[in-house]
């Protein structure tokens, strides 16, 4: 995927707000990249325009070569809280995209079962949503978008409403589903701690209107079988982690 000079700004009832200012980036097939920054930076606005719900107002915006119009299934879309459809079993929210797509019938029951596996979830494949935790939503929601084959996988704080230890739990299974799978992942978060565990490459945005400050490379998500705790408390890893952070909060809004 190729950003080129992009910016984004809309009217208000106050006049007329500038959320993005001149963002270039080059995403490469299966990078994580996690992009964090003060809140009102235009973090979901960028993931927005990548996932097609809005247009440019300046810019180019390219997939695989292909100028991005709108949305597509090339992008799969997974929100803070899980958008699952309440009368249908997990089994039939995850088929639901390749049902929607016409994939025959054989291939659908296929890519729902394996995706159901990845997620841990085939001892619940007949449960209802609402017999499941938060965490465990948030998992089917996943499974859904992987169902589609999306090349490019956007994510929207999907951790941030869970408690500590299932947002430990889940960023273990998506690590497991990104090394599996492997599409390229923007994944927003407030988290610099997470986003130093996570991403192959940490993006530090400004506050409004949202440029990139910080394009940092990173290497944690790589460590495969090191124990999680090893990893977050080892020098190198702290030292990454606070670099983020500094970079934050020593940010300061254009007047």
């Amino acid at each position: 995927m190729v950003i080129d000079r992009v910016s984004f700004s809309y009217e208000t009832r106050d006049g007329r707000i500038e959320a993005l200012s001149g963002i270039s980036l080059t995403v490469e097939p299966g990078e994580f990249i996690c992009c964090v920054g003060p809140s009102g930076c235009g973090k979901t606005t960028l993931l927005h325009l990548i996932a097609g719900f809005h247009k440019p107002t300046d810019g180019s915006m390219t997939l695989g070569g292909t100028p991005i119009r709108g949305p597509g299934s090339d992008r799969g879309v997974v929100f803070q809280q899980p958008t699952l459809y309440p009368w249908l079993t997990v089994a039939q929210n995850v088929a639901f995209g390749p049902k929607m797509r016409g994939l025959p019938k054989d291939e659908q029951k296929r890519r729902t079962q394996r995706y159901i596996e990845l997620v841990g979830l085939q001892q619940f494949d007949r449960r209802a949503p609402y017999e499941l935790s938060g965490g465990m939503q948030q998992r089917v929601a996943i499974a859904r978008v992987l169902a589609n084959d999306p090349t490019f996988l956007l994510m929207d704080e999907p951790f941030g409403a869970l408690d500590a230890l299932s947002r430990e739990r889940l960023q273990e299974e998506l690590l497991n589903i990104w090394r599996t799978t492997r599409p390229a992942i923007f994944f927003i978060t407030h988290s610099a701690e997470e986003a130093v565990y996570l991403a192959t490459r940490v993006l530090v945005m400004s506050p409004r209107p949202g440029r990139i400050l910080l394009d940092k490379k990173v290497e944690f998500s790589q460590q495969v079988g090191a124990k999680p705790r090893e990893v977050r408390t080892h020098p190198d890893f702290i030292a990454a982690r606070e670099e983020i952070i500094e970079r934050i909060y020593d940010s300061k809004p254009e007047r």
